[in-house]
């Protein structure tokens, strides 16, 4: 086999989410991707000692685009209704882009998360928390809204992806009534 000369490890996870992507996690193996890649069956080794590394490394990857993208997304300008907008946006659009690396962070199939995989997962919600904990629409409990409006956003994101939502009812906009919904029933009069 050719020895690789470019950054391996990014090779491996790019082909590796987009195994995940066409065909399932249960089709991932550190060979098939060698043989891909067209290097030897051992070289994914040295970057991932097992399966389940490349797994958690590709999880860690989505977490941290994910935060990439609400953190742009959040920006500075506008209002705090404006920004956590833009924000729930981000997460559907990144969740229903990604359908089969979004199933991959959050899955709890085969073992706990590593304290790497649950950092990258508390930085991504860290921007949320964040934005909320400055929020100025007075909202009684940030942390609970945040819990509420994440779990809404990616059921949502989550029919989405499955083809589950009437035509009548775009993620986009189901996301930005998630939102306003959610605001209005959280103020603190």
């Amino acid at each position: 086999m050719p020895y690789h000369h470019g950054n391996l490890r990014a090779e491996l996870l790019a082909r590796a989410e987009s195994v995940v992507a066409s065909e399932g996690v249960d089709a991932l193996s550190l060979r098939s991707l060698a043989r891909d890649i067209g290097v030897s069956h051992a070289a994914p080794g040295r970057h991932f000692p097992d399966r389940q590394a490349l797994l958690d490394a590709l999880a860690i990857e989505g977490f941290e685009r994910l935060g990439g993208e609400l953190s742009a997304a959040v920006g500075d300008g506008g209002s705090f209704e404006d920004r956590l907008t833009r924000t729930a946006l981000a997460y559907v659009r990144f969740a229903t882009g990604h359908p089969a690396l979004l199933e991959l962070m959050y899955a709890r199939k085969h073992r706990e998360p590593t304290d790497e995989v649950r950092a990258a997962a508390d930085a991504w919600a860290g921007v949320l928390l964040t934005l909320l904990a400055e929020s100025d629409a007075a909202i009684d409990d940030p942390e609970r809204f945040g819990v509420i409006l994440l779990a809404a956003l990616h059921g949502i994101a989550s029919l989405a992806a499955g083809e589950s939502l009437p035509p009548a009812h775009a993620p986009d906009q189901l996301a930005v009534d998630a939102v306003q919904r959610l605001l209005r029933g959280s103020r603190v009069d």
